[in-house]
């Protein structure tokens, strides 16, 4: 068995948030609609069934980590993009050669405290991480050790 991945993947709260996954059936989702090709790539080929991820709320007053979900479904292609009346439609992409793929995701945990991108700025453990450097991507890798200290910012004694 492969070793477990962590990520972060970041959504507007109002579009969805971490309470609206809790609210789903199982409290899993798709992870539908993004349209950046590395982020994409990451989707396709890289995040596998088990590895976790941070949900991260942006494009708010004050952006922050509040949670974790775990990948229940490996990449697939994601439907959002055939479908004309959907807001993530491509028509660049088809069903025998899809251009966007998706995974599904569970609800496990919010944090015990939103750990914010302000607070984040200030941590030298994670001086490196994909969200400070290059930020606009939706859905970014997380190195462990990183993960580890934003639980301990959490207030997290252990991975739930």
């Amino acid at each position: 068995m492969s070793e477990r991945r962590y990520w972060l993947m970041k959504s507007e709260p109002s579009c969805f948030s971490f309470d609206d996954l809790k609210a789903r059936p199982d409290s899993t989702e798709h992870w539908d609609g993004v349209r950046n090709f590395q982020a994409r790539g990451y989707l396709k080929d890289e995040m596998k069934v088990g590895d976790r991820a941070f949900f991260y709320h942006s494009n708010i007053a004050d952006p922050a980590i509040v949670g974790i979900v775990e990948v229940v479904k490996a990449g697939y292609p994601d439907w959002t993009a055939f479908d004309p009346e959907n807001e993530h439609f491509d028509p660049r992409g088809s069903k025998e050669k899809p251009l966007w793929f998706m995974v599904d995701v569970r609800y496990v945990a919010p944090l015990p405290r939103p750990v914010t991108l302000r607070e984040l700025k200030g941590v030298p453990e994670v001086g490196d991480m994909v969200l400070l450097k290059r930020g606009r991507l939706s859905v970014q890798p997380v190195r462990e050790e990183e993960w580890r200290a934003i639980l301990r910012l959490a207030g997290m004694q252990e991975e739930p």
